[in-house]
């Protein structure tokens, strides 16, 4: 029996083979560990991080509340990096969890935000 950790890995490969993100419309990848929650702005094409954002961070990190709250102002945060660089829309990659939870609440989040995916 595979362990949950190469199952989750599958999983995320699966999802990356039908989704990438460009220059014009970058992806927005979740990651969750078992404390923190983690947003990067990804331009697979170049290669580059263009924004990230995470529940470390010190505004966030200051909040008072549960990891799932912490989570949407996570959303929140990278929708306004994303809107400072202009962007507009983007590609969103649960990173092999499943969207519900935390990673639910960011992307409830980011579309308040006004991010659109």
């Amino acid at each position: 029996m595979e362990s949950k950790a190469i199952r989750r890995q599958k999983i995320k490969y699966r999802i990356r083979k039908k989704i990438a993100g460009s220059a014009s419309k970058p992806r927005l990848s979740v990651f969750r560990s078992n404390a923190e929650t983690y947003v990067q702005l990804i331009d697979d094409v170049n290669g580059v991080t263009l924004a990230s954002a995470s529940t470390r961070d010190k505004d966030i990190q200051a909040q008072k509340g549960t990891k799932s709250e912490k989570s949407k102002l996570v959303g929140g945060t990278i929708a306004r990096k994303a809107g400072e660089l202009g962007f507009k829309e983007v590609v969103f990659d649960r990173g092999g969890v499943l969207y519900h939870g935390r990673v639910k609440a960011v992307a409830d989040g980011a579309r308040e935000g006004g991010l659109q995916f």
